[in-house]
């Protein structure tokens, strides 16, 4: 039995309503324990701020430093990933983070809190995009399409990304906190394809 096989790919797009910031404070000492102690009276004015947030994790980090093979002192890092669902909190969060004088800040990324409709959605219009080529072949052929026969996720399947416009910063010291309204931090477009390859029988 002949068979025409075709590859459909779905794209929808909705907005992000999750942001994600990743945090990292630093402190320096004449031994890691200094450094820990003077790293914990910098972050005790962070965790605060933190409380009615979703710290996914925290995670602490000390090492001496080194000069020509002599022990110059410890530095300490607390790294953070927090995520923010209430978008209209994230200005204010990330004027906190600034004034607590972070020694980095990357974000915000941004992602949807549930993807399962968008991807349903992509994956119809995959769908019908692959039965569209296939219908496209049979009269190509003088053919009509039959049933399908099989279908499957290709290429992994459901895939997600960002679109490409400013909706996201990364910055070292930022400056004054005031100056965070003025980056334009809005939500992006969220990108959710499917990618299937389906074959369908040919009928005279």
């Amino acid at each position: 039995m002949a068979e025409v096989v075709t590859k459909g790919t779905g794209e929808v797009e909705r907005t992000a309503d999750r942001a994600q910031l990743d945090v990292t404070f630093e402190a320096v000492g004449a031994d890691r324990s200094e450094a820990v102690s003077t790293l914990n009276q910098r972050i005790s004015a962070v965790e605060p701020l933190l409380e009615t947030f979703e710290v996914r994790s925290r995670q602490l980090s000390a090492h001496d430093n080194w000069d020509n093979n002599q022990r110059v002192g410890s530095r300490a890092q607390q790294q953070y990933v927090i995520w923010v669902s209430d978008l209209d909190r994230l200005d204010d969060l990330l004027a906190g983070l600034v004034q607590a004088e972070p020694s980095w800040i990357n974000g915000p990324s941004w992602a949807l809190v549930d993807d399962g409709e968008a991807v349903r959605e992509a994956q119809k219009e995959a769908v019908a995009d692959a039965l569209r080529r296939a219908e496209g072949y049979a009269t190509a052929l003088g053919r009509r399409l039959g049933p399908l026969l099989r279908i499957g996720d290709t290429e992994g399947g459901a895939g997600f990304s960002p679109k490409m416009m400013r909706g996201g910063a990364s910055f070292e010291m930022a400056g004054p906190a005031g100056m965070v309204d003025q980056l334009a931090l809005k939500a992006q477009q969220i990108t959710v394809t499917a990618v299937c390859t389906a074959a369908w029988s040919l009928l005279d």
